[in-house]
């Protein structure tokens, strides 16, 4: 049987209302305090963090103690506000724009996976950041990156390439911070095309527990619309791919990311999208928690987002609630007050590939592949567990 935390945690991941993540460039506490305050009054218990990294190593011989010191206020800051902590190393990726440090950029150019020089410096900056944080009682965990596989077009890798990349830094972290969650974290192509060089496996043997992240615009929300039941059930499906996959029965899967883009989920469904995404992947038991993107909004004078990036926050920048975290909000108190809804009898799917064995062959499990529709279909009558050949 599965273990999953008996209280499922609930939390956001942090874009910070004023300045993006920008804002690291020109740290204001206070207003750090103030986003959190607006989180902690929708009953969550964690935040997700993102410092960018060629902001903290902008050399590959400096790691800039003060750029740290406010990762750490940015830590204490939430302990202040009663959330703990997920600290993200290697952005990388954020809401569709690339941070790579210059060092191995322009004449430099190399694979931030398969480069030793890269791979030397990043190192440094792993163990340093994580030993500098590691003893702050409300971390616990520290991921890598922030969808490290979006780097991969500019940056050659292979399946064994990426898999030892990750595995060695995991171990950075996991000596640095000993006591601390070390994962790794993959937006879903590693699930669903063919050739991606990361591997399905990545996510579940590598780190501590699984995370996925769950976006309706992968093409599952042209299944059926922005309220049928694939989209619906998108983020459980992704957790019971992890779970099958998985040679730990008991391993914890955690829904990283999921949110209400637009337009493939219309404003005003965003709040029944919330609910019901929610609830269907709360009974599942291997759920560890849902962490939502994102905290806030980003500022329409910021320029050339993506237009879906601007909208994602359960707040606006000027700390008004929208539906979605009123939606969100009523759902974690319902858990409290009542725990988790009891599953119904469970059906059980074969899933036509092994993933752990055939990586080429993930097509075949992908949105609106047969094998997706047919789980889809049974989810409509309650829980579907999946188990491969």
């Amino acid at each position: 049987m599965r273990i999953m935390a008996l209280d499922p945690r609930f939390g956001a991941n942090y874009v910070p209302s004023s300045g993006w993540f920008y804002s690291w460039l020109d740290y204001d506490g206070d207003a750090v305090r103030r986003d959190f305050a607006d989180l902690a009054g929708l009953g969550l218990d964690h935040v997700r963090v993102f410092p960018v990294w060629p902001w903290i190593q902008p050399n590959r011989a400096i790691i800039r103690e003060r750029a740290i010191d406010d990762l750490r206020d940015t830590i204490d800051a939430a302990a202040e506000h009663g959330l703990s902590v997920a600290v993200d190393l290697i952005q990388g990726h954020l809401s569709s724009f690339d941070f790579l440090p210059s060092w191995m950029l322009t004449w430099h150019k190399s694979s931030l996976f398969e480069d030793s020089t890269v791979r030397d410096g990043l190192t440094a900056y792993v163990d340093t950041v994580s030993r500098a944080i590691a003893e702050k009682p409300n971390l616990f965990a520290i991921t890598l990156g922030n969808e490290v596989n979006n780097l991969w077009p500019d940056s050659p890798t292979t399946l064994g390439s990426s898999t030892a990349w990750a595995g060695e830094l995991l171990d950075t972290v996991r000596k640095a911070a000993p006591d601390i969650l070390a994962l790794h974290s993959l937006f879903d192509d590693a699930w669903y095309k063919a050739d991606h060089p990361f591997h399905p496996t990545d996510v579940v043997d590598l780190g501590d527990l699984s995370t996925v992240h769950s976006w309706v615009f992968n093409g599952v929300s042209r299944v059926d619309g922005p309220m049928g039941p694939a989209t619906l059930s998108h983020a459980d499906y992704l957790v019971e791919l992890a779970a099958a996959t998985s040679l730990d029965p008991a391993r914890p899967v955690w829904l990283q990311e999921v949110g209400v883009p637009g337009p493939d989920i219309p404003v005003a469904l965003q709040a029944e999208f919330t609910r019901r995404t929610v609830e269907h992947v709360l009974p599942n038991p291997a759920l560890y928690g849902v962490t939502w993107w994102s905290s806030h909004d980003i500022d329409r004078r910021l320029l050339d987002f993506p237009d879906r990036e601007y909208d994602l926050g359960l707040f606006t920048v000027d700390h008004e609630r929208k539906p979605a975290a009123q939606a969100l909000a009523d759902v974690i108190a319902s858990v409290r007050s009542n725990g988790v809804p009891v599953e119904p009898a469970v059906t059980t799917l074969t899933a036509p590939v092994n993933l752990r064995a055939e990586p080429e062959r993930r097509a075949e499990v992908a949105p609106g592949s047969e094998f997706h529709l047919q789980w889809v279909a049974a989810r409509t009558e309650g829980p579907v567990r999946i188990t491969l050949p």
